[in-house]
C-alpha cells in the first residue's frame, strides 16, 4: 500500500492513508467536530465488535463492550497523542475492556462456537477470511464450506489466550506485528512466535481440510 505523509509533522511518515485519515479525524474531534467521531465509529465498529465477540463469546456482551470502547475513545480523546497510531490506541482500549470483563466474570457462559460475526460494511467472518473465494456451485460444496467455517471458529476459540489474542488482532484488526506488540505490551519477536504457534495449531486442528489450512499461511 502506498504510504502517505501524515499531515501532522510530528506523526510518523510510515502511516498508511487510512491511518492518516484516522489521525485527521481525531484532530478534528479534538477541535470539537462531533461528526469526526461518528466517522471513526463507522470506520472501525465492525472490526472492533468482531474482535471483542471472539474474546467474550457473547453477542450482547460484545455489543456493550464495543460501545464502551468508542465511549472511552470519546472521553479520552484529549489524551490521544498524534505520535501514536490510532489503531494501536483503539485496540489497546478494546483489549483492556475485554480483560476487565473476563476478570469480573465468575461463571463464564459459552454460547455456540459457530456463531457468526457481524459483517456489516463488508467485514468478513473468520471463515470468510480463510475460505476459498471460488466455490463450486453445488450443495456438497456449500455444506463443506459451512463445516469448514464452523471448524475454523471452534479451532480459534480453543487457542491458548495469548495466541488467540495475537491471531485476532492480526486477522480481524489487520494490525502489523509491531502494533500488536504495542497493544499487548509484548516483544515483537514474541508476538510473531505466538502467531506462528497459533497457525500451527489451527493447521493441525483443520488437517481434514488441508486446502483451507494452507490459506492460513
Amino acid at each position: 500500500m502506498q504510504r502517505t505523509r501524515a499531515a501532522n509533522p510530528t506523526a510518523s511518515d510510515s502511516y498508511s492513508s487510512d491511518e492518516v485519515r484516522d489521525e485527521l479525524l481525531m484532530a478534528r474531534y479534538q477541535r470539537g467536530d462531533r461528526a469526526a467521531m461518528e466517522s471513526l465509529v463507522k470506520r472501525h465498529k465492525v472490526r472492533i465488535y468482531n474482535f471483542v465477540l471472539r474474546q467474550v463469546r457473547h453477542r450482547e456482551t460484545a455489543a456493550d463492550i464495543s460501545q464502551d470502547v468508542f465511549l472511552r475513545v470519546a472521553q479520552k480523546a484529549s489524551e490521544f497523542k498524534h505520535e501514536a497510531r490510532f489503531s494501536t490506541w483503539l485496540y489497546t482500549i478494546a483489549r483492556n475492556l475485554c480483560i476487565d470483563h473476563q476478570r469480573k466474570q465468575t461463571h463464564r457462559r459459552h454460547p455456540s462456537l459457530d456463531q457468526e460475526m457481524s459483517h456489516e460494511g463488508g467485514s468478513a467472518t473468520l471463515g470468510e477470511l480463510m475460505a476459498d473465494h471460488h466455490p463450486r456451485s453445488s450443495v456438497e460444496r456449500s455444506a463443506s464450506a459451512t463445516q469448514v467455517r464452523q471448524s475454523i471458529l471452534r479451532a480459534v476459540d480453543e487457542l491458548p489466550p495469548e495466541q488467540k489474542e495475537v491471531f485476532l488482532l492480526r486477522e480481524i484488526g489487520n494490525l502489523p506485528f509491531k502494533e500488536i506488540a504495542e497493544v499487548t505490551a509484548t516483544g515483537e519477536n514474541t508476538v510473531k512466535s505466538r502467531m506462528r504457534y497459533a497457525l500451527e495449531r489451527l493447521q493441525k486442528a483443520l488437517s481434514d481440510f488441508e486446502e483451507y489450512a494452507r490459506e492460513l499461511k
